[in-house]
C-alpha cells in the first residue's frame, strides 16, 4: 500500500475512533490499534502509536461534555491523579510480557468482552419519582445536576445510596485509578474500558456521567503513557499523527450523540458495540498467531 493511501486510511480511523472516544468514553484505541495493525503497525506499535491520539480526543469530547456539567470533578481528579504512575508502570511492562504484544492484544479483547458484558446486563432504570425535585444530587456530594423536566428524570438511572463515608469512596477511586491507569499503560486504551463500568457500577454515576468523566481521565492517563512510550520506541508517527488529527471532530460527534441518546440506549449501544470489537480484535489475534 502507498503511503498516501496509508495516511488518508489512517486519518478515517482516526475520526471514528473519534466518535467511539467521545461516545463511549473509552479512548477509542479499540478502533484504532486493529485498524493500524491492518495497516502494517507491529503489535507493539499498534499499543504506543495509539496513545498520542487520546490526548486531543479526550480534550474534544470533554469540552462538550463539560457544558452540560456531566463531568464529575472529583471522581476525575482522584481517579487522574492516582492512575498516573500506574500508567508509566504499565508501559514499562508492555515490552517484557512474551509473545510479542499478541498476548496483550488477547487481552484487550478479553477485557473488552467483559465490559461489555457488565454494562449490558446492568437493571434498569426504576420509574420516576411522582414529584419532580429541583435537583438530583451527585452521587460523590461533588456536583449537582439539575433535573429540569420528567423526561430528563425518567432517563437518569435510579439513584442509589452513596459509599458509606469519604474514606470508602476515596479508597475506591484508588482502586480505579490504578486499574485504569496501569491498562492505559498496558494496553495504549486509555483505561476507559474499566472507568466507565466502575464510575457506573461502583460509583452509581448515571451512565452519561460516567462516559463523561471517564473520558476526561482518559486524556490525563494517556499523558505519561505517551511519554513512556515514546521513550521505548513504541510510537511510530508516521500513523500516531494521522489518528491525532483524526480524532478531534470525530470526539466531537460522538458527545453530541452521547448527550441526545437516553441513557438506557447509550448504556446498550455502548455494550454492543465494544462486545463486537472484542470479537474482532480476538479473531485477528488469533489468526495472526496462527498463521
Amino acid at each position: 500500500m502507498s503511503e498516501p493511501w496509508r495516511t488518508i486510511l489512517t486519518l478515517l480511523a482516526g475520526v471514528a475512533t473519534g466518535v467511539l472516544s467521545g461516545m463511549f468514553g473509552v479512548g477509542g484505541a479499540v478502533v484504532s490499534t486493529p485498524a493500524i495493525r491492518v495497516l502494517g503497525a507491529t503489535p507493539l506499535e499498534g499499543v504506543g502509536s495509539t496513545l498520542p491520539s487520546v490526548i486531543p480526543s479526550a480534550i474534544s469530547g470533554s469540552l462538550r461534555y463539560w457544558r452540560e456539567r456531566l463531568i464529575i470533578r472529583r471522581v476525575a481528579l482522584w481517579t487522574s491523579a492516582i492512575g498516573l504512575g500506574a500508567t508509566v508502570a504499565g508501559a514499562l511492562l508492555a515490552g517484557t510480557i512474551p509473545g510479542e504484544g499478541h498476548l496483550l492484544m488477547l487481552l484487550t479483547a478479553a477485557l473488552l468482552a467483559f465490559t461489555a458484558y457488565r454494562l449490558g446486563n446492568a437493571p434498569r432504570a426504576a420509574p420516576a419519582p411522582a414529584h419532580s425535585p429541583l435537583d438530583v444530587e451527585d452521587p460523590v456530594g461533588d456536583l449537582a445536576t439539575p433535573a429540569t423536566d420528567l423526561e430528563t428524570i425518567s432517563e437518569q438511572e435510579p439513584v442509589r445510596s452513596r459509599p458509606d463515608d469519604r474514606r470508602t469512596e476515596t479508597w475506591r477511586l484508588g482502586a480505579i485509578g490504578l486499574a485504569a491507569g496501569g491498562l492505559s499503560g498496558l494496553l495504549g486504551l486509555g483505561g476507559g474500558v474499566v472507568m466507565v463500568p466502575a464510575f457506573a457500577g461502583w460509583l452509581r454515576l448515571t451512565i452519561k456521567e460516567s462516559v463523561a468523566t471517564s473520558l476526561l481521565c482518559v486524556g490525563a492517563l494517556a499523558v505519561p503513557g505517551t511519554i513512556t512510550h515514546a521513550v521505548l520506541g513504541n510510537i511510530n508517527w508516521a500513523f500516531a499523527i494521522p489518528l491525532s488529527i483524526g480524532v478531534i471532530p470525530g470526539a466531537r460527534i460522538g458527545a453530541h450523540l452521547a448527550i441526545r441518546a437516553s441513557a438506557r440506549r447509550l448504556r446498550l449501544t455502548v455494550a454492543i458495540g465494544l462486545g463486537a470489537i472484542a470479537i474482532a480484535y480476538a479473531a485477528g489475534e488469533i489468526a495472526a498467531l496462527v498463521a
